[in-house]
């Protein structure tokens, strides 16, 4: 649902910008709202899930976020001007991206709070395969949506679906919290065994540390470079088939990337985990997993710059995508190895830093194929980022904890 309400208003611009009179410029600033809402609360979220528990600000966050999404239509009625509607449609952009910074560091603390170590990198696989069925979701139901009624009308079924989901798991947390108070009671063992994860007292964030560690510094340049390709894939992946071959159908190359994704995320972290209940390092298995995110993800962009017919571009672009789910397993999951205790902020910190890449690096493409007119610039300037990111990460990282 995160990412169904995130992904809702790049599906619909062309219909919205048509109704408001938006030019692509104005467009481009609606979209990149987003993320400078989004690195604003990143690190907070991380503290305060940390402080008080992840179970608490994920309910509260996607109660604003679901909320701002049902709204949006109506916030872009509030005024018959066209610039001012432009003005309160970004405002509510930079909310949703507040309040969904919350998102991932909260559940990066709860599952490194809540889940052993070597079941850490399958969870986190299968937690972070929603933002694919998200995309999916949006990118099929809304589509269609979209094509039977008016632009409002996926905001508003988006908007309750997420609203419903927050009120599910609100009922499942506190039935959770109420049927351990009755164990309690009762004198039975909890179902979780606490001699295996135990609370972790609440301390201070050694900042200064980490900033003095080179394998801290290595997760922010990783987690960057990934997710340049990775917002730029998810930006401008339609425009690039719909320019190159314009008659293609869109519901293909929009889906098929993202369905192959949901496997290789899944598997990645499958992987990982047995090949750490093998005896394989942490280390080893986070660089391993980030080789084939980076390496693969730039070395399908350099063969997509030589693809001439529409099933090899298709191809390689859907396995470029796969790639980039080996991430899940490797730098998004090593925050709960180096800093157990305070998963949260570093996650906040680090995903702050991957955030960036949403106005800056969408930006930067969009600039070279204005210049250059060349697809192959932005696919080989985006290779070479994430080479220089998996370099970093090879020679400076660790699954050992540092703090």
């Amino acid at each position: 649902m995160l990412y169904a309400a995130r992904t809702i208003m790049p599906l619909c611009i062309v219909s919205v910008a048509s109704e408001m009179g938006w030019d692509k410029t104005e467009s481009g600033t609606v979209l990149s709202a987003f993320f400078w809402g989004y690195t604003m609360t990143q690190f907070l979220g991380g503290y305060l899930s940390d402080r008080v528990g992840g179970d608490v600000v994920l309910p509260i966050a996607a109660c604003m976020w679901s909320l701002i999404t049902f709204w949006t239509p109506q916030f872009a009625y509030l005024s018959t001007d066209k610039h001012t509607s432009l003005y309160i449609i970004v405002l509510s952009r930079v909310c949703l991206g507040i309040c969904q910074g919350f998102h991932y560091p909260g559940l990066t603390s709860i599952i490194s709070r809540k889940v052993l170590e070597h079941q850490r990198s399958f969870t986190y696989s299968i937690v972070s395969s929603g933002s694919y069925v998200g995309t999916l979701f949006t990118g099929g139901m809304g589509s269609i949506m979209l094509d039977h009624y008016s632009w409002p009308v996926p905001f508003y079924i988006i908007g309750l679906c997420g609203i419903t989901w927050m009120l599910v798991m609100r009922y499942m947390l506190i039935a959770r919290h109420r049927e351990k108070l009755v164990l309690a009671s009762l004198g039975e063992a909890p179902l979780i065994d606490s001699s295996k994860v135990k609370p972790e007292p609440k301390s201070a964030v050694p900042w200064v540390t980490l900033f003095t560690k080179p394998a801290f510094w290595s997760l922010l340049v990783g987690h960057f470079c990934e997710n340049n390709a990775f917002y730029i894939l998810l930006s401008w992946m339609p425009t690039y088939f719909h320019e190159n071959f314009p008659t293609a159908k869109g519901w293909v190359f929009n889906v098929v990337p993202w369905v192959v994704t949901i496997p290789s995320t899944i598997g990645g972290g499958w992987l990982a985990d047995k090949m750490i209940t093998k005896g394989y390092t942490v280390t080893f298995v986070r660089k391993l997993m980030e080789t084939v995110a980076l390496c693969g993800t730039a070395f399908f962009l350099f063969v997509i710059s030589y693809a001439s017919s529409y099933l090899s571009c298709l191809i390689c672009m859907a396995l470029a995508v796969a790639c980039c789910g080996f991430h899940n397993s490797g730098i998004l999951v090593n925050p709960q190895d180096i800093a157990p205790k305070h998963a949260g902020a570093v996650f906040g910190i680090m995903n702050m830093a991957g955030a960036v890449p949403g106005f800056v690096g969408v930006y930067i493409a969009g600039h070279i194929l204005e210049t250059t007119k060349s697809w192959n610039a932005v696919f080989s300037q985006t290779a070479v980022v994430c080479m220089f990111g998996w370099a970093v990460f090879i020679v400076f990282g660790t699954g050992k904890k540092i703090v």
